[in-house]
């Protein structure tokens, strides 16, 4: 499990630092390029509901083969892709096979540990894996494009996928066998979950890049539509994608809302720190992957550290300190670009994103999972992952997209998504705040959802 969480989260940052050598190889510029970072976290996103609604119908290991499979064989496609089109067609594909496997494996996690210590634990390392695979990332991204291509940061995945596969036939346990009546797929849910998301991405995308007015308001009022489209298909339903009584669940509610905005100002601070590096400094692929080294040792240690915190301090406080720290850091980039210092100035910053991670990830992973049972594990850890996913992808669009906007360009693009950001962040306090100091017991009795 913890390979293949791995492997996919790699996939959403590893194209970072290597898409100037993309663009190069296909002669597009980088208004296209924004696509083969988006349209992979954004699909991923979108289906990922469908996908826990799948594990839990028809069966953990079904759609962990499925997806793997469907990943493994999309990593292969974009890292032979001929044209650039195919290769945002893979990506596309790549975040599909998230969406099925990732929802099946958190949710054989979950299950394998009773509520306690030992989930905690569990999903430390869980989150902790994620974390570093989205910051090895970037440090492979530059060894991987300055040595061997752009074209190896997909297939060297291939045979690790390969791996997770024949793993997963042999250890997982057998699914029971699938209902003859089960209730049909909530299909038109997920589609317009996944088309609201994109549509508004779109959006703001074009009015970064000085897009058509008329094209602009037209995919952000297909994004309002969508989504109460969504809404609506969702409160008719007799079986539906997302169970409006989900809702009643208070907790669960604002755990996933926070990780959403947690999780918008972690990956804005990705792409400011590979702009800076590469667009401002003018480091190369190389250089700038190693500069985040970092990160990535700083998350191990807190990886080891927060499990332990977590049961002594709980998850609200953790969660809130975990905010902090990203607030900070978000301050530390915007000294660090107004004073343009060098890259080692941003080493700060980026221990300081370790510990928001660290400390804010893992509490609200806690959090969001809470009191689950064998019927709706699949579905909340799939809500859990879908929001931190859209909520990364939106931060992005949102905070990068209008601070480097062209219409803005005598202002400091690093201070305008800075402090974009942090407006986020402080919204996440004021939810976060809302969370239990302590996750209590499962109640058997609630309504599954």
């Amino acid at each position: 499990m913890a390979m293949l969480q791995f492997f996919i989260a790699v996939d959403v940052t590893v194209v970072n630092i290597a898409l100037p050598a993309i663009g190069a190889g296909f002669g597009v510029d980088g208004h296209a390029l924004t696509w083969v970072v988006v349209g992979y976290t954004v699909t991923g996103g979108g289906l990922l509901l469908l996908g826990g609604r799948l594990a839990d119908l028809l069966g953990r290991r079904r759609m962990l083969l499925l997806g793997t499979g469907l990943f493994g064989a999309a990593s292969l496609l974009a890292g032979l892709a001929p044209t650039f089109g195919l290769l945002v067609v893979a990506r596309l594909l790549q975040g599909a096979g998230e969406a099925i496997a990732l929802p099946a494996a958190m949710a054989t996690i979950v299950l394998m540990f009773p509520e306690g210590p030992r989930r905690s634990r569990a999903l430390s390392v869980w989150a902790a894996v994620a974390s570093c695979g989205l910051v090895l990332g970037f440090v492979l991204s530059g060894i991987i494009t300055a040595h061997l291509g752009w074209r190896w940061i997909f297939l060297i995945a291939v045979p690790f996928i390969v791996v997770v596969l024949l793993a997963a036939v042999f250890l997982v346990d057998r699914d029971r066998p699938v209902a003859g009546d089960a209730a049909p797929l909530d299909l038109p849910g997920a589609l317009l979950l996944t088309a609201c998301p994109l549509l508004f991405t779109f959006g703001v995308v074009e009015a970064g890049g000085s897009g058509s007015v008329w094209v602009i308001a037209g995919a952000l009022t297909g994004a309002v539509a969508a989504g109460a489209g969504f809404v609506r298909v969702e409160a008719r339903s007799r079986d539906p994608l997302l169970p409006l009584r989900f809702f009643a669940h208070r907790t669960r509610v604002a755990a996933n809302l926070t990780t959403m905005l947690l999780s918008g100002g972690l990956s804005t601070s990705f792409l400011l720190f590979t702009f800076y590096l590469q667009d401002r400094l003018g480091i190369g692929p190389l250089v700038a992957g190693l500069t985040m080294l970092p990160l990535a040792v700083s998350l191990i240690a807190f990886s080891v550290l927060v499990p332990r915190l977590l049961g002594r301090w709980g998850a609200r406080a953790c969660v809130l300190a975990g905010i902090g720290f990203t607030a900070a850091a978000m301050a530390a980039i915007a000294l660090v670009s107004a004073l343009e210092a060098g890259g080692t100035a941003m080493i700060p910053a980026m221990l300081l994103i370790a510990a928001g991670m660290g400390f804010g990830i893992v509490g609200l992973q806690y959090v969001a999972v809470s009191g689950v049972t064998e019927d709706d594990a699949g579905i909340a850890s799939g809500i859990q992952r879908a929001a931190d996913q859209l909520g990364g992808a939106t931060g992005v669009a949102i905070c990068v997209g209008i601070g480097f906007a062209p219409a803005l360009h005598s202002r400091d693009p690093f201070l305008v998504a800075t402090l974009l950001a942090a407006a986020g962040l402080v919204a996440g306090a004021v939810v976060a705040w809302r969370l239990p100091a302590r996750v209590p017991a499962p109640d058997l009795r609630e309504p599954a959802g």
